[in-house]
């Protein structure tokens, strides 16, 4: 498992630099003059890691980048089929006694077959968990990506988690990828393959790193545009399913009128031969 050395700041206070580096939530502090006062404050690490509803988390373009890409080419894959749904930065609530919520930047899902407005997924309410969560560290928060999480979703069931871990503190980003893939109860990390990649067991996709940026590659070793590409190419292929299906009821309705017709037709010729 790997380890990372571990930040001069507590987990149960934010930053003394930056307060407000890992992200902000508003509390309810009602005052005399003001019984609907609310307050910013301030995340710990701890918050990061298990977050609440409404909680803001600081997070870099790139980051987020990469996460909607990530979540655009697995929706892409996986729900057209209804294998599963793709979450996206939604908390997920556990079935797992003392171990709290997470909110993890893409899970897929296995045995749900359409996706509702969740704010939070709550695994024993829906009878399903992630057979794949994957996260994208930040500088500040890496440590519970690398460590803590490792343990928890290991806990939890998931089949697999893959990081996509900035090792750069700043400047450039520097992505590795770290698969660990659950045996025996325990998560064991697995090499990349001789391309660097990562095997996306259920969606049967590889990922890789090019530059600062992830990237998925089909089982031909085909890449997956970037995320705008993506939800073109997703919408695209929406509409021609559509049209496909228009198109077959078209037929199917023309052949049910050709052959009304013909067996009217036939009707037609019987009862004038009756007639003579």
């Amino acid at each position: 498992m790997t380890q990372t050395t571990a930040p001069a700041t507590a987990p149960d206070a934010p930053p003394a630099d930056d307060p407000f580096r890992y992200g902000w939530r508003y509390v309810p502090r009602p005052t005399p003059d003001d019984p609907h006062h609310v307050e910013q404050v301030p995340l710990t690490l701890e918050d990061v890691l298990h977050p609440e509803v409404g909680d803001f988390i600081v997070h870099s373009d790139r980051h987020e980048t990469d996460r909607m890409y990530l979540t655009a080419v697995l929706r892409a894959r996986l729900e057209s089929s209804g294998a599963a749904i793709v979450l996206s930065d939604v908390r997920i609530a556990w079935d797992i006694p003392d171990l709290r919520p997470h909110g993890p930047d893409v899970m897929v899902i296995p045995g749900i077959r359409e996706r509702q407005d969740w704010s939070t997924f709550d695994v024993s309410v829906e009878g399903a968990r992630p057979a794949l969560i994957i996260e994208i560290t930040s500088p500040e928060t890496r440590e519970n990506d690398l460590e803590r999480k490792v343990e928890h979703y290991a806990r939890a069931g998931v089949a697999q988690y893959v990081i996509v871990d900035n090792v750069s503190r700043s400047g450039a980003r520097q992505l590795r990828l770290l698969d660990y893939r659950l045996e025996a109860g325990a998560y064991r990390l697995h090499p990349p393959d001789a391309a660097g990649r990562v095997q996306l067991m259920i969606a049967n996709l590889w990922l890789g790193v090019e530059g600062d940026h992830v990237v998925c590659y089909d089982e031909r070793g085909v890449a997956f545009g970037d995320y705008a590409t993506v939800v073109r190419q997703a919408a695209e292929a929406e509409a021609w399913a559509r049209r496909e299906a228009e198109r077959a009821q078209r037929e199917a309705q023309a052949r049910a009128e050709a052959e009304a017709r013909l067996r009217a037709l036939e009707e037609e010729l019987r009862r004038l031969r009756g007639e003579r």
